[in-house]
Parts: C-alpha cells; structure tokens; sequence
C-alpha cells in the first residue's frame, strides 16, 4: 500500500496512483461479496457460502474427551490461556490479510476509495479507502482492526480516522458473523424478518461512529488540530 496520505488536496503526481479501471471495480465487489457474508447462508444455494470468509476460515477440530472441547481445551487460566486463545486467532487474520492483498493488488483499494469517499467522507469524516477495513469487520473483527492498523502504520489514515473507525468497528463487531451464529437462538422467537434486525444494528453502528466523531470535533478537538 502506499504511504501517500490522501487529502483534499492530493498533488497531480499522486491522483495517477488512484486512477480507477473496470478491473479494480470487480476486484471490488469480489472482496465486497466475500467480507460482507451475502454468501453466507443462502437458501436453495448453500454452494455459495464456498465463496464466503467464514466458510473459507473453518473451525478447528473437537477433542475426542471431551467431544466439547477445541485444541484450546477447558479450563485454562492466565498467560497460558491467553496464548493460546490469540494462537486461534492467527489462521483467519492471515487468510484476510492475504486475500486483502491480492484484491489491493488488483485495484480494490482504489474503487473503494473512489466509490464509498461520498458516503464516508461526508458521514464519518474518513476516507472511502477504509471501507475495505470496515466490510471485513463484518466478519471478523480481528482481520479488520488488523487492515486499520495497516492503513494507519502506512500514514493513510490519521489517529482521529483510527477512533471514529474504531467506533464503528466495535459497536456490533463481528455483526454478520455472530448474528448467525450467536444471535440465530433468537430466530424462532421473532416477529418480524430476520433481515430487520440486522439492518437495526448495521444503522446503529453509523449512529454511534457519527456521535464519536462529533465528540472528537467538539469536546477534543484540540487533541487532533495538529494533524
């Protein structure tokens, strides 16, 4: 990725590297459908979810005694535990990252910056190019927060873009993924379309990233005017 900031004012050099081809739109929605869990579970259609994140990342084995338990086994405490734990973690970040990479290579990053900027600038105050690192938080919470740390280390964000991200990201993390697999108890249970909900929450998640920001530019704004 490069290490040009984007801004408002972005020298003629530099708009060339942002330039937008038909390839980089489908490299675009390509990490779109397979971030955004549309393939998840559809019905009459289960190949699909062959295409989808989660289903690429699996789930690891159970213990034979007890048949419960993963590799993480039960009742461990402390640093142990916690390494363990994070150990978990690795196979999904790296397969989003790689994948992250491959479609960047292919202009993703460029259409989204090109496409979502209207839609986030405005809402958010954030460049269109975090997009990406917002749909991957969808599924995983982990390979998102790891694609913002990247964008900031790569100075293309500033810190005030890394909070109100944050606020996005962590209102409802992981939402495709644990609705369907937490919150999914709850389905018989329901009145309305499984679908209402959902959308309840992902709206939610702009109201409470559009607080944040409003807090940052009001009670701390000092904090920020020197980037």
């Amino acid at each position: 990725m490069s290490d040009t900031r984007i801004s408002e004012e972005t020298p003629a050099a530099d708009t060339d590297q942002w330039k937008v081809g038909k390839g980089a739109y489908v490299s675009l929605v390509a990490v779109i459908l397979l971030f955004s869990g549309a393939f998840l579970k559809v019905d009459g259609m289960a190949w699909l979810g062959a295409f989808d994140f989660t289903t690429l990342g699996g789930s690891f084995g159970t213990m034979k005694d007890p048949a419960s338990n993963t590799f993480l086994g039960a009742g461990g405490v402390s640093a142990k535990a916690g390494f363990m734990f994070a150990l978990s973690l690795v196979p999904t970040v790296m397969l989003a990252l790689g994948m992250l990479e491959i479609f960047t290579h292919y202009g993703a990053i460029r259409a989204a910056h090109k496409l979502l900027t209207p839609l986030l600038k405005p809402i958010l105050g954030i460049p269109g190019h975090t997009g990406l690192a917002l749909i991957t938080d969808l599924q995983s919470t982990d390979a998102g927060a790891a694609l913002s740390k990247e964008l900031f280390d790569n100075k293309q964000i500033t810190q005030k873009d890394v909070v109100i991200m944050g606020a996005w990201q962590y209102s409802g993390a992981g939402l495709i993924n644990n609705y369907f697999s937490i919150g999914s108890a709850m389905f018989a249970s329901l009145t309305i379309p499984v679908i209402i909900p959902l959308l309840v929450m992902f709206v939610m998640k702009f109201v409470g990233a559009v607080f944040v920001r409003f807090v940052l530019n009001t009670v701390y704004k000092r904090d920020f005017e020197n980037e």
